[in-house]
């Protein structure tokens, strides 16, 4: 996608082939800033502190680490080592345990010294998987938008609202939910989106509201309590959300707030899809309430914020009264009955077993 016009990734090898690049998230959209992943530790730092997030993008970090692990030491002992850190930095996002295991499974069997070519070659096909399943994404979504359109008065706008970030910036390229949304844009189809702020780390305020400023898609960012209030007055023709972890009944676990943006969108008719390529289906799970975990992180992030000064500089600040707890329950989840359709690579299917199974027979 864009970046001041220039065609860019969320993560690429390094020009002298010893070292992988990411956009350091956490600058963002005040600063872009890439940073240098040259270890397994520097890998397992970008995924637990956020420099890279969202589950298409951790996982493919996650690939990139265990080469990184490899080259350093390609042992049995190294291997399992780097599993284990790996999947240890973050316990919501499934794509973070589909990349480890793939690369293990792939790379075990292999003479050590044929170990380091290989973890490498998986992290690139990884890399270059998850855009073909972006696209495909959009590909199915954009009949969904293209359906609204054409029920409108010529000029008027589709008005799509988005939760957190799962844009170009949380995969490796092209985005999930925003993936029709660009394919919309591109097509000439007036669109316009309410991006909400999404507390505690703001990554709709700060992420896709700047990657939507850069590919030049009118939007509106607003805050994250004010979905019910738009969709009460028809404000909103459809919501499209990612995922970090589906299960194959269809129950979704994203960002906190979905389900509530969910529940609206049930309460005022209004169309619910998440966004979900294959690696983000939990095949083993059937029941999300109970089975899937959610992380909790830093009070900080609710505690403080972090923002421009007027001199440029940026700087974190508190929020509560001091002496106040907080609590950071990171993701919900969204039961099945109250989702739309789900978007695959592979079309749209509704949130149930049997509708994903048909479009992944495989599984």
């Amino acid at each position: 996608m864009n970046v001041h016009g220039r065609p860019t990734r969320t993560i690429w090898p390094s020009a002298d082939g010893t070292a992988v690049e990411i956009i350091d998230q956490t600058r963002l959209p005040h600063e872009f800033v890439t940073a240098r992943l040259a270890t397994l530790d520097d890998a397992a730092h970008a995924i637990r502190a956020m420099f890279v997030r969202g589950a298409p993008l951790i996982g493919a970090t996650a690939g990139w680490g265990m080469w990184l692990a490899l080259r350093a030491d390609p042992s049995d002992a190294a291997l399992a080592h780097a599993h284990a850190t790996l999947l240890a930095t973050r316990p919501t996002a499934v794509n973070l345990r589909w990349a480890l295991d793939r690369v293990r499974a792939e790379v075990a069997p292999l003479a050590p010294a044929t170990r380091v070519t290989a973890a490498r070659r998986l992290a690139i096909e990884i890399c270059d998987e998850d855009v073909g399943l972006n696209r495909g994404i959009a590909t199915a979504g954009l009949p969904l938008i293209e359906a609204i359109a054409a029920s409108k008065k010529p000029g008027e706008r589709v008005n799509v609202l988005t939760h957190c970030n799962a844009g170009w910036l949380a995969t490796v390229d092209v985005g999930t939910a925003t993936a029709p949304i660009y394919a919309a844009h591109d097509s000439g189809i007036p669109l316009h989106v309410w991006v909400d702020e999404t507390r505690p780390r703001n990554q709709g305020a700060s992420l896709t509201a700047w990657e939507l400023l850069n590919h030049g898609v009118p939007h509106t960012v607003i805050a994250d309590n004010a979905g019910g209030h738009l969709m009460q007055h028809g404000l909103v023709d459809l919501v499209i959300v990612g995922t970090d972890r589906t299960t194959a009944t269809g129950d979704v676990c994203n960002k906190i707030g979905t389900y509530l943006k969910a529940l609206a969108a049930h309460d005022n008719g209004v169309p619910f899809y998440v966004a979900a390529p294959s690696p983000s289906i939990d095949w083993t799970l059937h029941d999300g309430r109970r089975e899937i975990p959610i992380e909790e992180r830093d009070a900080r992030e609710v505690s403080h914020i972090s923002g421009r000064l007027p001199d440029g500089n940026t700087a974190n600040v508190a929020l509560l009264p001091e002496g106040s707890a907080a609590a950071n329950y990171a993701f919900d989840v969204t039961p099945a009955r109250l989702v739309t359709g789900i978007i695959t690579e592979r079309g749209v299917a509704a949130a149930n077993a049997a509708a994903l199974k048909k479009l992944f027979p495989e599984q």
